[in-house]
């Protein structure tokens, strides 16, 4: 589900529905950010756990480092359970011929 914007200028936008995580990874294994909304390319803020500027953001719209949040499920894995970081949704693949190959 979109939504439509008007701009300053009268034009519409299509809004991009709300940003839904995934699963949670392991403690040790790696985050996937794939989806550009993961990627603030106007500002960088610092990140909320080592305080370095960083474009990068959580699903909630936190700065974080994606090496920083994995390391923070790593250190915390029974709190993490509630969802501070997680992986993006896996993609629908777009036909049966265009899924993951060997």
């Amino acid at each position: 589900m979109s939504t439509v914007a008007v701009t300053r200028l009268g034009r519409t936008k299509k809004q991009k529905a709300p940003f839904e995580p995934g699963l949670i990874p392991a403690p040790g294994e790696l985050l996937v950010w794939r989806d550009s909304q993961h990627f603030d390319r106007w500002q960088d803020l610092p990140c909320t756990l080592c305080g370095q500027p960083t474009p990068m953001r959580s699903h909630s719209g936190e700065p974080v480092h994606k090496a920083c949040a994995e390391g923070w499920i790593t250190a915390h894995p029974v709190e993490a359970r509630r969802g501070r970081f997680a992986s993006d949704l896996a993609p629908k693949p777009r036909s049966k011929s265009q899924g993951d190959h060997a």
